[in-house]
């Protein structure tokens, strides 16, 4: 299935080709934890469903090397 989220980071649209079914999703959004839906996705799947986090977000933004510019006034 065709999941598109956007990144919380980039506010970019991602896509990626997951295999899934509506009736998994069904049973996640009545409170299945995702692990226990999809124990044959990897993590990095999963996170992408739930967050729209793709792995070079957590890369960029959650390991510290991004950093934000100051602001210049």
């Amino acid at each position: 299935m065709i999941i598109s989220r956007v990144s919380p980071f980039t506010g970019k649209v991602n896509t990626m080709d997951l295999p899934i079914t509506e009736e998994q999703i069904a049973r996640w959004k009545h409170g299945a934890l995702a692990q226990d839906v999809w124990p044959d996705l990897t993590p990095s799947q999963r996170e992408f469903f739930i967050s729209g986090c793709t792995d070079e977000d957590w890369e960029t933004y959650m390991t510290g090397a991004f950093e934000e510019e100051e602001d210049i006034e």
